[in-house]
Parts: C-alpha cells; structure tokens; sequence
C-alpha cells in the first residue's frame, strides 16, 4: 500500500515524476534570469479583457493534440535529462535492438536527445497511426510506470524503444480501433513484428500486467502537464471567443443547468417521500 501511494502512475495524490524533475531546471532558468536582471521580454501569452474573450479548446476530457504531443515529449525529454543514473534493460536497448537499419554510434548512449527529437519521433508515430491526445497523456502514464515498477531509468540508449513500447500499450488499451503491430512495422520499416511483439511481452511483465488508469491518475497528469507547459511557456492554443461559439456555449450551458434542476427535484421529491414514510410508520407506533 506504501509502494502504491508513492506511485503516481496508480495513485492520484502522488507528485508526477516528470514534473519534480523539470523543477530543477525551472528554478535554475528563474535564479539566472534574476541575477542577470534578464528581462522576460514582451508577454506572448493572450489575456481576456473586455473587449475579447480568449478560450482554451484543450480540457482534459478532449484535450489539444499538438500541444499536448509537445508536452509529454519535454515530460520525456526532463526525464532523460534529470535521470538518476543509466540504469537499463537490454530489450530496450537501441544497439542490441535497432530500430533501423543505420549503424547506431558506439557513443549513442552519451548525447542526450534535445525537446525537438523527441517531439518528431513522437509526432511521426502519432500522425501516421491516426492516434489520439489522449493516447499521449496514457503513454506518459505507462512510461512512469515502467521506470518506476521495473526500476530502470530512461536514457539515450532506450528512451526511442520505451516510448515506442509505451505507445503501442497506450493505443491498444485506450484508442477504439487499435494498431496492430504490424502497422508499426510500416511507420518504422525496418522494425520486424517479432521484435514489436517481444518488446509488447517483456512491457506488460515489466508492468505485472497493470494498465488500468484511474480517471483520477489521468486527470492528475493532465493538469500536471498543463503545469509544466506554463513552466515552460509552451502555450496551448488560446482563440477568441466568437458569436457561434458564444451562442453554443449558452446552449450547453442551460442544458446542464436543467438537467441539474430535474435531478434536484427529483431528489426532494425522494427526500419528502422518505421524510412521509417514516412520519406514517411513527403515527402507526404510537398507535398500536
């Protein structure tokens, strides 16, 4: 029960591993920052005002697919760069399981890859297997759970072949029409299926086979990548507030209103007929 409070790719109170480690990196940027009296420039960020009303279409029921892509790749790129020390396990290991067919450096596990690398390689699977940002935010989930169940580290020698194995779960348990391994094999090339699918076995044992994600666990990430995007001045996508989008709004807005309004009345109706129920059987008591 310790182990799992502390986990917080299976409990919703527990810190996010990636957040914790971009901190170090955000106070550093922020104590430089003050020492060299560096301005931070014209504000970029829209803000509502009277005249406009700035809206977020990203919520964490449908969030943004491009922002949230490029927040779970700078989660992925602060672990690698914050890690605790290499440790690995060969299934993921770039140089003994390739991913193409180009000769992998004998410095490979040396150069951490930069925000942009991994956003592409990330980018490239989602778009050509059609996956959602939903998927993401799962695949950030299942990646947490890996490093901290198997007790590895993600590094520049495994961090393509885990994500890659964290995305593959992630579409399968989250997405309605999953790919199917062979599909990766098209993207990639020169990946086998039999590579795909022992790395799919040896990521669900590492996993004891745990891919539920709580509602609460996934909402927690979410907001958490929203943290991390302020952090970082990675803005999600802010559009004013049309007439259209306005009058929807509305609209969706007294639907919930009256359907909230008939659940309360259908719950005092409940109440008084409770509240008569138990006035009749005391009247019988004292009559009897």
């Amino acid at each position: 029960d310790l182990a799992l409070e502390s986990n917080p790719s299976d409990h919703p109170r527990a810190s996010t591993i990636f957040l914790s480690k971009s901190q170090t990196d955000v106070r550093e940027k922020r104590k430089s920052n003050h020492i060299n009296h560096v301005s931070p420039g014209q504000l970029t960020k829209k803000y509502s005002s009277c005249s406009t009303i700035f809206i977020d279409d990203s919520t964490v029921s449908q969030p943004n697919l491009r922002s949230t892509i490029k927040c779970v790749t700078l989660a992925i790129f602060y672990h690698i760069k914050n890690r605790d020390s290499e440790r690995s396990l060969d299934i993921f290991d770039e140089k003994s399981h390739p991913l193409t067919r180009e000769e992998v450096p004998d410095d490979y596990y040396k150069h951490d890859p930069d925000h942009k690398h991994i956003y592409r390689f990330v980018r490239t699977l989602f778009s050509a297997a059609q996956l959602t940002a939903e998927c993401a935010i799962v695949t950030l989930v299942y990646l947490e759970r890996l490093l901290t169940y198997a007790e590895i580290d993600i590094c520049p020698s495994n961090w393509k072949r885990i994500v890659l194995g964290a995305i593959l779960l992630a579409s399968k348990v989250w997405d309605d029409q999953a790919v199917w391994n062979v599909d990766y094999c098209q993207i990639l090339k020169d990946i086998t299926v039999e590579d795909m699918n022992e790395m799919e076995r040896h990521f669900l044992e590492l996993l004891q086979f745990n891919i539920n994600v709580p509602a609460s666990v996934y909402a927690k990430y979410y907001f958490d990548l929203r943290s991390l995007a302020d952090d970082n001045n990675l803005s999600f996508l802010l559009e004013p507030l049309s007439k259209e989008r306005a009058q929807k709004l509305e609209a969706i807005s007294r639907l919930c209103e009256d359907k909230y309004k008939d659940l309360s009345k259908a719950a005092m109706r409940r109440s008084f007929s409770a509240d008569n129920l138990v006035g009749i059987r005391r009247s019988n008591a004292i009559l009897s």
